[in-house]
This record gives C-alpha cells, structure tokens and sequence, in this order.
C-alpha cells in the first residue's frame, strides 16, 4: 500500500523532470539566447505545469551552470564571459589529459562505441542537438575509462556549460564545417582509444577541433 501522497510526490517529480528535459533542450539548441529571461507565467502555461515544478527546475538548471537567477529580476539563460569560456576549456584539456594517461588498458569501450553509434544516427537525421548531445556523451566515456566517479562527475559538468557556449555556435559550424566533419572526428578519435596508445589519443584529441570557435 502506497503511503499517503506517494503519488502526489512521483507526479512532482515527473513534471519537474519534464520542465528539466525541455529547458535543457531549449537552451543547448540555441533556442533561447544567453541571457535572456526566463517569464515563470509563460513556461508555466506551455509546459502546462505550476509553479512548484517548475521553479525545481529552475534550481536544478542553475546548479548545472544553465541559468542563472539575478536578484529582483528573476532567471535568465546563463552567460559566458570569453574568459569563462577560455577557462572552461583548459580544465577540460587537464581532465582529459589526465583520464587517457589514467585510463587501463583493459577498459571497456562499449559506452564509447554506443556514443558514436549515436552520434552517426543523429547526424543521418540532420539532429543536430542530438549531435551536439552525443558528442558530449562520447568524451565523458572516454573519461570515464580511467574508473574515476569523481572526474567524471567534475568532467561532465564542465562539458554541459561548454556545449551551452557551442549553442551558440550551431548555425557558424554549419556555414564553415564540412557535412558530418564532426562525426568523423569522433570516430577518428574513436579509432585511436580503441588501439590503446594513449599517446596516440592525446594526439587526437590536440588535432580535434574543439577549440576552433573559441572567441
């Protein structure tokens, strides 16, 4: 027998987890702008959900580095600096750096293989936020190879505020980048973990383009 309010609580939770799932995807497409306000009344209207849910939401998505709540002026789409941004990228290249040279030569590379399977459905339907998405979940398996909870955790967020700022890029790589160049990366890189040498990942992954946007 379910205790009183179960029920009520696991359909908070949903809607919360909805409200999450939306924004998210509005944000990392490049739907909404940086710094833009987020009216609790209008998403509440088109989520069809209340104020409780989604202002949980809301504190989940600022704890990811999503949005950002400003006094008296309620919550706005995050911004970033061109210092955040350069910051945010050399911790990603010590994270990295570390976790290939952490990595043992057993590991199982099946959470990078599922990666870029995904990645190359994505790209094979024009998706280009799952494209975006799955790219970030194909580095955070190759951190994930060195069996450290901790710096996956650290790496992942830091991947999710990186792939806020490349939101914003969308449209220039689509003008500049040849078609599926991003996906040829990965699996060239795919390639270089799966042959073991870690050297031959750090060279990958010196020569894989992650910077080329930077401002």
């Amino acid at each position: 027998m379910k205790p009183p309010g179960a029920s009520d609580e696991l359909a908070s939770a949903s809607l919360v987890e909805l409200a999450v799932s939306r924004l998210s995807r509005e944000i990392l497409s490049g739907a909404t702008d940086p710094g833009e306000r987020l009216v609790e009344e209008q998403l509440t209207r088109r989520f069809g959900i209340s104020r409780a849910p989604l202002r949980e939401a809301l504190r989940l998505l600022a704890q990811q580095g999503l949005v950002e709540h400003v006094p008296r002026r309620g919550v706005r789409v995050a911004t970033l600096s061109a210092d955040d941004i350069q910051e945010l990228y050399a911790v990603r290249d010590v994270l990295e750096r570390h976790a290939v040279t952490a990595t043992p030569p057993d590991a199982d590379l099946a959470g990078i293989a599922s990666a870029v399977k995904a990645m190359q459905e994505a790209d094979a339907r024009g998706d280009q936020f799952d494209v975006a998405t799955a790219h970030r979940e194909f580095h955070v398996a190759v951190v994930a190879l060195a069996g450290n909870r901790q710096l996956t955790q650290v790496y992942e967020s830091i991947l999710v505020k990186i792939q806020l700022y490349m939101a914003l890029n969308l449209r220039r790589e689509a003008e500049v980048a040849r078609p599926h160049d991003g996906v040829h990366r990965h699996e060239h890189l795919f390639e270089a973990v799966s042959a073991r040498d870690p050297a031959a990942v750090l060279a990958a992954l010196d020569a894989h383009g992650a910077r080329s946007y930077l401002p």
